[in-house]
């Protein structure tokens, strides 16, 4: 099975067809202000370029290293802001979903629920959040193989829904160190479309005295080789002021560069292409 004949579409953004999409946005909503901001930034952006966009940001970071850091507005507040994004900015939105219980209220506000990489086997959360009906983005866990990804893939479509696609986001090597390997790309796009993460790629967890350090001098060399293979989509943790970041600054894309950075991938998927 491959990704050609998975096509679909989240509000206007074809997943399959080709042609390559893109998801965006900050780490997390910092405030309604800062994620509106970002969202509209990166919409000309998107626009401009003729790039299908999906607007990304988080309500809850549940998985921070220490129990110190920001969060996140929280689901009730944080799915209000992001149904207010996606219906001013006509884009759709994804957010992360952490447990079974929120993916309902999620789904009332969001096109994508996107289940983190920590999370990717957990059996009740897939299903639940398939059975939204909602777009599901499952990111490959850090532990596991790409083959394996199979068997999330399953536990979605099982559940009723077509509609499921994966995200490469590097794999643990050693402590505090992630790598990419690219054969990972083209072996899960048997199971379903496939995303890379250019941005937690090149994260460092839990390096940076309990908060993840990252390298994102690196982006645009597995971004570039990422697309070179063959990937559906490009997901970009992107802000205008990554040092004061409220999460993931460090391996987040600085807003000045996705312009040139998008450029540079969209020449590279039409050459591919030719």
């Amino acid at each position: 099975m491959n990704a050609g004949t998975q096509e679909f579409e989240i509000g206007n953004v074809p997943v399959g067809s080709g042609r390559l999409f893109l998801i965006a946005g900050p780490c997390v909503i910092e405030s309604e202000a800062h994620a509106r901001k970002m969202a509209d930034a990166i919409v000309r952006i998107a626009a401009d370029l003729k790039i299908p966009y999906i607007f990304k940001a988080s309500y809850d970071k549940a998985n921070r290293t220490s129990g110190k850091s920001f969060r996140g507005p929280g689901v009730a507040e944080g799915t209000a802001i992001l149904g207010r994004i996606a219906r001013d900015t006509g884009v759709p939105v994804l957010t992360d979903v952490h447990g079974a219980a929120d993916c309902d209220r999620v789904a009332e506000q969001v096109d994508v629920l996107q289940i983190p990489a920590f999370l990717c086997r957990q059996t009740d959360l897939l299903v639940a959040a398939a059975k939204t009906g909602r777009a599901v983005n499952v990111k490959k866990g850090q532990f596991v193989a790409p083959w394996d990804m199979q068997h999330a893939t399953e536990k979605v479509r099982a559940a009723g829904n077509p509609r499921v696609l994966l995200t490469e986001r590097g794999a643990t090597f050693g402590y505090n160190n992630l790598v990419v390997d690219m054969r990972a790309l083209p072996i899960m796009r048997r199971f379903a479309p496939v995303v890379f993460d250019g941005t937690h790629s090149v994260q460092t967890p839990s390096a940076a005295g309990g908060v993840s350090g990252g390298q994102p001098e690196f982006i645009p060399a597995l971004a570039r080789a990422a697309v070179a293979a063959g990937v559906d989509g490009v997901f970009l943790e992107v802000h205008d002021d990554p040092p004061n970041a409220k999460s993931d600054g460090a391996n987040a894309l600085d807003l000045k560069l996705l312009r040139p950075l998008l450029e540079t991938l969209l020449a590279i998927h039409a050459a591919k292409g030719a």
